[in-house]
């Protein structure tokens, strides 16, 4: 399984490390491109001064490709580059509305183009609140265009006891929605005893 992830400058470094660590759990070959913007994020949130795959997936041992921001001739940004879907976490409003009205001009945004002419997977983990009325409009452009806008909203029936459940929560969704196998606690169980807070 090939799957390409790209990581944007909305806050939630934390769901894209995740991500990548449940895809390399899975022994998902992984395809990394990081925004300028994200590298920022990297480093604000999670102190993290250069973009290290390995780092960020939790292993050495797992191959990731690191492809260039501004590389539009990467064989990700072709439609003859098979895989399996593309997954942007987070992804920014600006992001999302590049992508929304057709503008390639970086690779992130090019190898999202390609997903909705291919007609492969696009998930897209916008982290933004509240939504703007553009952003509403692009929501519904993107859905139109076959692909799926996740937002990072985690859920509480879970009963999370720390930030880690709730950012595992996400990741694990995202998981589910790129069809990969995790152990991720997203289930919903009618007969989990609630815990007391």
């Amino acid at each position: 399984m090939n799957i390409v992830v790209a990581i944007t400058g909305a806050s939630g470094a934390i769901y894209a490390q995740r991500f990548l660590r449940g895809l390399a759990a899975a022994g998902v070959q992984i395809h990394l491109v990081v925004s300028p913007n994200g590298k920022r994020l990297l480093h604000d949130e999670l102190g993290i001064e250069t973009v290290d795959p390995e780092a960020l997936a939790g292993t050495a041992e797992h191959r990731i490709t690191l492809h260039a921001y501004d590389d539009v001739g990467a064989n990700i940004a072709s439609g003859s580059f098979l895989h399996d879907g593309m997954v942007i976490v987070p992804c920014s409003s600006n992001t999302l509305a590049q992508i929304a009205h057709g503008l390639a001009g970086n690779l992130i945004s090019r190898a999202a183009a390609v997903c909705l002419k291919e007609r492969r997977r696009l998930v897209l983990c916008h982290r933004e609140m509240p939504l703007s009325t553009m952003d509403v409009n692009n929501y519904k452009i993107l859905t139109d265009a076959g692909a799926i806008v996740a937002p990072a909203s985690p859920g509480f029936y879970h009963h999370p006891a720390t930030l880690d459940d709730l950012a595992n929560f996400v990741a694990g969704k995202l998981l589910d929605l790129a069809g990969a196998r995790h152990a991720m606690d997203t289930r919903w169980d009618p007969g989990r005893k609630r815990a007391r807070v």
